[in-house]
């Protein structure tokens, strides 16, 4: 009888204090949400401020862009904010007057606005870009230009 008094007790506090670790083990397992920011600004790469089509209904466009090696975008203009985030490759773009700026995997940007640039696939692999076109309906995300001219 004496055993069992003190076996029962050890017993249940065994199973107790096994029970409390499971559950602090099985909820430190469950994966956590985490946010990394990829960007935050209020200005464009060129240093323009960013302002939001005011024309209704506001339409947002996400659109993977892939450019094989050597692949150029030609010379053109965005009418809308564009959020860009390049998933592979090397980029250079050429934005006239304002300089060359070259992206990289992991690297993300606000693209000029109605500012003219043209994009160049600089290395030996695609490059691939996520798009996110902050518009409006009636707005061209992407408009076509002539080459700027050279001064």
């Amino acid at each position: 009888m004496t055993s069992s008094r003190i076996i029962l007790p050890i017993l249940g506090v065994a199973v107790w204090s096994g029970l409390c670790f499971w559950a602090g083990l099985s909820s430190a397992r469950e994966p956590a949400a985490t946010a990394d920011v990829l960007l935050s600004t209020s200005q464009t790469i060129i240093g323009q401020p960013i302002s939001y089509p005011t024309q209704t209904p506001a339409k947002v466009t996400a659109a993977i862009i892939t450019m094989p090696p050597g692949a150029k975008t030609g010379w053109h203009v965005h009418e809308v904010p564009l959020f860009a985030y390049m998933l592979e490759g090397t980029l250079k773009v050429d934005y006239g007057a304002q300089g060359q700026r070259v992206y990289k995997k992991g690297d993300s940007f606000m693209e000029a606005i109605r500012a003219p640039h043209d994009g160049e696939n600089m290395g030996p692999e695609p490059v691939k870009v996520l798009a996110v076109f902050i518009g409006a309906d009636g707005l061209k995300n992407t408009v076509k230009i002539k080459p700027p001219q050279s001064p």
